[in-house]
């Protein structure tokens, strides 16, 4: 059967979606929030953010929001966590009633303290939602190399729908019944690949990075538990799959701006030097505020958030990680 799939949003993994989704067969639209760059991208078929990549022929690009979401009957949000409110408060009238609405955003709103299918469902209304998450880089997507993501909604048919949609002999997707497991997994991980490339750019190792992805998997645990979690969905393919991924490639951005500041650069002077939006620095906001309303330790994260915003040197945030007192080890 063939589906209506609208996507929201111009970035990396919006392009790659709507590159699959044609490719399945199915109409693929694709809204980007900039008309200029909806006109260049409708006519050029690429995108500077996504080197070598060619939006197939049929998808249809503008920034009619009309035009793309009205008679969708599977909405995808690709807009960062911190601009989804507002975004969707203008998508939300357009979409039918029964449309079901798909995230791929991996953030945490510092405002509210919600994940993305909290804020959506708070703007859009009684309807069918998922999480779409894994270790997924985009330009390994656009080049169908073998990858994995996982599916999670209270809505199992839900689920099974998008799992349908988008599965590639080349992507495989699983599915879950833990959402906020999900959601909180691709959020944190993000700040824990800001640390890991603050080691980079310090040059401590391999050793050292590895340790950190241990202790900061515990992190996420022990947040993901406090609100509602399933354990078991951190150790999967949303949980250390895309943690290891997002540490390890050269390619991660949040990675990337961490490795920067390691090596000397100011929060503002990485951020100018980086190529769209970078979730975990935003997410290490929220997750220091979550810290403290569930009353649970996250030393890795209150690292992170000390170099970003405290004006702490990232060889001094080390120091003080390595200086804790010892103890037995806990996961979450």
């Amino acid at each position: 059967m063939q589906h209506t799939i609208a996507i929201a949003g111009d970035g990396q993994m919006a392009l790659v979606l709507a590159s699959i989704v044609a490719q399945a067969g199915h109409e693929a639209r694709l809204w980007s929030p900039f008309p200029e760059d909806a006109k260049q991208l409708a006519h050029t078929r690429s995108n500077m953010r996504l080197a070598n990549f060619q939006l197939p022929a049929p998808v249809r690009v503008s920034a009619n929001i009309e035009e793309i979401f009205t008679g969708a009957t599977v909405a995808v949000s690709a807009i960062p966590a911190q601009f989804a409110r507002a975004t969707w408060q203008r998508i939300a009238p357009s979409l039918m009633k029964d449309t079901g609405i798909v995230t791929v955003t991996k953030g945490v709103e510092v405002s509210s303290l919600s994940p993305p299918l909290d804020v959506l469902e708070a703007v859009a209304g009684k309807r069918p939602f998922a999480v779409l998450s894994g270790p997924t880089i985009a330009s390994e997507l656009a080049r169908q190399l073998p990858a994995t993501l996982l599916c999670a909604s209270h809505h199992e048919h839900f689920a099974a729908l998008v799992q349908g949609i988008f599965s590639r002999p080349w992507l495989r997707i699983y599915t879950s019944h833990d959402p906020i497991g999900v959601e909180i997994a691709g959020a944190a991980k993000n700040v824990v690949a800001l640390a890991a490339g603050i080691l980079d750019g310090l040059e401590m190792g391999f050793n050292a990075k590895s340790a950190l992805l241990a202790r900061g998997l515990a992190e996420i645990v022990r947040l993901g538990l406090a609100m509602g979690a399933k354990q078991e969905t951190f150790f999967g393919i949303a949980g250390v799959g895309d943690l290891a991924t997002t540490c390890f490639s050269p390619e991660g951005r949040n990675r990337t701006l961490g490795e920067k500041i390691g090596r000397g650069m100011s929060l503002p002077e990485a951020l100018a030097a980086t190529n769209g939006v970078v979730e975990g620095v935003e997410t290490c906001k929220s997750l220091r505020a979550l810290s403290q309303k569930y009353a649970i330790e996250m030393p890795i994260a209150a690292a992170v958030h000390s170099v970003l915003f405290e004006n702490h040197s990232p060889a001094q945030a080390v120091r003080d990680l390595m200086g804790r007192s010892a103890k037995a080890e806990r996961i979450g």
